[in-house]
Order: structure tokens, then sequence, then C-alpha cells
């Protein structure tokens, strides 16, 4: 009976022409991924080439004069780029993964991200978290959205009440084989990107491989609960897309204009004109003024000597940071509603399985955007030890030929932020069986209805 179904099914055209598509979309998704690990590999290579080519330069160029030297000089910090985040790109084409700074003001710096196509940002990348979030539940609504309401159409199902004493079986059987087929071409798929994408056989990726399957059983259930109601095939067909589009596209949208109206961003650009002025307006003040206002903030270096000629290094880079205190209220209220937007979107998500979804698989890759603040926390520190290091040299004019500048190496940021398992399983477990559960009830009471 299983065999015979399975050849019924497979032998379809359709099915055949979507699974075939849903793989090819697949392999592409996962060559593209590949494709953005290796230019973020090449990325870090160059910009540690770069670093060490640029040091010798400016240190052969500018080897008298530290301020100077410290003012070409960038540093840089990398983002960790797992292989997992070939799988779900996130913030990854969009955000920088590498933040290259000099110790002058960081608030104009922060930013900085690599010039792009606008027409790519917009279209993005097919990764394959895409394949897995829109494409697969279609394939899924196309293969189950007229199971038994076919069978009622065509007259056959009073046949099938009547050979087979426990009906429920047979509409097991026929959900077992559509499920079993599209779990198979996952599977397919995440074997071909273990070795495409060099991911290690961990625990995070089976989470990954965990969160898809439920993803998609999720979407079985929803299929198993519409097609319960005893509609006809063409309403059924109605309802899934109807559904698809809403929990796929309306709903995050939806929450997405939500989250910009109740946490507005008007200090993006207050930032941006605090940390400018508050630099440029101190050409103008008082260096004495400007010396004190420096020193309160570190009390460390009260014991430099006050400038005496019309440009002085220590006061320089004293105005440089103060252009970063003046705008830090702004720069910290931004932050602020940044993670607050990502907080509440994580928390509205559990309600919206596509959108929790694609959240959870972003952070297990740490490519989302609570990895992509966790990154910039990370560069002010980073920053912040730059400074401290340099202005005890600078102040205290240590020479350029006194300092290690082999020690200045590409630094990395690992993001160690745990995994949270329960909270990304159960809300899909707890939907996806509250529609089977549905479905289930209303199989019981109109199995055995012709």
């Amino acid at each position: 009976m299983i065999r015979l179904a399975f050849k019924n099914f497979i032998r379809s055209g359709g099915v055949r022409v979507g699974l075939a598509l849903l793989l090819v979309a697949g392999v592409v998704s996962l060559l593209i991924g590949r494709q953005v690990l290796d230019r973020q590999t090449q990325a870090i290579a160059d910009v540690r080439a770069y670093q060490q080519t640029e040091f010798a330069r400016n240190i052969a160029t500018h080897k008298d004069e530290l301020g100077l030297l410290l003012y070409y000089l960038k540093f840089s910090l990398v983002n960790q780029t797992l292989p997992l985040s070939g799988l779900s790109l996130g913030q990854r084409d969009v955000n920088p993964s590498i933040q290259s700074v000099t110790i002058r003001a960081l608030e104009s710096q922060r930013y900085d991200a690599d010039l792009t196509n606008p027409a790519n940002l917009l279209l993005g990348n097919l990764d394959f978290s895409f394949v897995l979030i829109y494409l697969f539940p279609l394939l899924l609504i196309a293969c189950c959205y007229n199971l038994v309401s076919d069978e009622r159409e065509c007259g056959t199902w009073k046949l099938v009440v009547v050979q087979q004493p426990n009906v429920m079986s047979v509409i097991y059987r026929l959900y077992a084989i559509r499920v079993g087929v599209i779990l198979g071409v996952l599977a397919v798929l995440i074997a071909v990107a273990i070795p495409l994408l060099r991911l290690p056989i961990d625990v995070t990726l089976a989470g990954f491989v965990g969160l898809s399957v439920l993803y998609i059983l999720f979407w079985v259930a929803v299929c198993f609960w519409v097609t319960s109601l005893r509609n006809r095939s063409s309403v059924n067909a109605l309802l899934l897309v109807s559904g698809w589009l809403v929990l796929i596209v309306l709903l995050p949208t939806l929450l997405n204009t939500y989250l910009v109206t109740r946490y507005p961003t008007p200090e993006a650009l207050e930032t941006t004109l605090a940390a400018r002025k508050g630099y440029h307006e101190k050409w103008d003040t008082d260096k004495q003024q400007t010396m004190q206002a420096f020193l309160a903030h570190y009390p460390q270096f009260r014991s430099i000597p006050p400038p005496k000629l019309a440009f002085d290094w220590p006061w320089y880079y004293a105005m440089q940071q103060l252009g970063d205190d003046e705008a830090s209220k702004a720069a910290n209220a931004l932050r602020s509603k940044v993670t607050q937007r990502e907080t509440v979107s994580r928390q509205l998500a559990r309600f919206i399985p596509p959108l929790h979804m694609q959240l959870q698989l972003n952070e297990l890759a740490r490519s989302g955007l609570g990895n992509q603040l966790r990154f910039q926390e990370a560069t002010g520190r980073f920053h912040e030890n730059l400074r401290l290091h340099f202005y005890d040299r600078l102040f205290r004019d240590v020479p350029v030929k006194a300092e290690n500048w082999t020690r200045f190496d590409v630094q990395t940021f690992h993001d160690d932020t745990p995994f949270d398992a329960l909270t990304g399983l159960l809300p899909l477990l707890l939907f996806t069986l509250v529609f089977a559960g549905l479905g289930w009830l209303n199989f019981r009471k109109t199995a055995t209805m012709a």
C-alpha cells in the first residue's frame, strides 16, 4: 500500500518538477553561501596583508612624529564568520564583518562599510534559509492541499472507507510519504552543504537541522489542519497560500512597521552631527578648556603639560575624544533603541513561526542583528584599549621606534553567546502540536464521511 502510494505520488510530473526546482534552488543557495564565505576569508587576508604593509610604510615615512603616524594607522577587528553563516547570511551581506579604525573619534568610523551596489543590497542574496523558510512550505502546500478532498471530489473516498477499517491510517500514510520526500530533499541539501561549506558536525549544526525539521513539520501540521476542514481542493489551496502570505510576508511587515514606529531613531543623524560638531568646534575653542574637559574624562593623564604651540598632538587627540564624548548621549540612545527593536522582535516573533525561524537560524549562525550589536560593542572596547595605550605613549612623547609595532595584528571578535535551545524550539513545537491536534480532531469526526 505504501509503495503503491509512493509511486503514484512521485510519478506526478508536477511533483518531480517541484522537487527538481527545490533541489536546484537549494544547491544555488549553497553555492552563494560558499561565495560569501570565500569573500569574507579573502577580505580578512587582504586586511591582514594591508595592515602589515601599511604599518611598515607609514612607520618609515613618519618615524619622527608619533601623533602624525597614529593619524594614518588603522587597526582592524574581525567579526568571526562561522561556516554555518553560509546557510543563513542574516546581516553579513549588509553590515561589515571587519572594522578598521584609527584612534581618532570612533562615532565617525563605527558604521563605515564597503561600497556596494544598492541594487544588490535591495535584492539580497539567495541563501539557504530563504529556500528553507519560503520555498519548502510552498512545495508542501502543492503536495498536500488536495489530500482526501481530491478523493471526495472524484467519488473514490467511499471505496477507501469501505476497504479500510482504519481510515486514519490511510491519511497518515499519505502525509508520511510527502513528509518523507520533503525531508529527504532537506537531508540531501544538508549533506551537500557539509563538505561545500566545510561545516563542522557539532551541536550547532544539529540545532540548525533540528530547527529545519521542526519548521517543516509545522507546515505539515498546518496542511493537515486545513485539509481536515472538508473544503474543496481549490478552497484548501487558497487557504494555504493565503496563510503562507500572512505568516511569511504580511505579519513580518506589520511587525517591522510597528518596531520602526515604536522605536524611531532620529539619534542616527543626531549622533553624526554631534560628533562632527563636537570635534570641529574645538578648533575655535580655547585649548586649555579642551584639555580640561579631556582630563575630566581621563584623569590619569593630568600630568600632561599644557599645549604651548598653535598645534599640539595631545590637544588634537583630546578634541577628537571630546567629539565622541559630546555624541555619547545620542549614540547610547541609538544603540539602546536598536537593542530594544531586536529584543522586542525576538519576543513577538515567537508568535510568527517563519520570522521566529529566521531569527533563530541567524542567531545560530552568528549572523543576526544581535551578533552585529555585540560586534559594535566589541569594536568600542577595542578602540578604547587602543586609545588608552597610545594616549600614554603620545602624551609622554615616546619615540616611534620605541613601540613594538609587530604586536598589532588583526584581532578577532568571538561571539560566545550561548544559544537557548528551549526558546528556539518550543514555539515551533507548540504551534506544530496545536495544528496537528486540531487536524486530528477534525479528521476523527469526518474521516468516515463521504
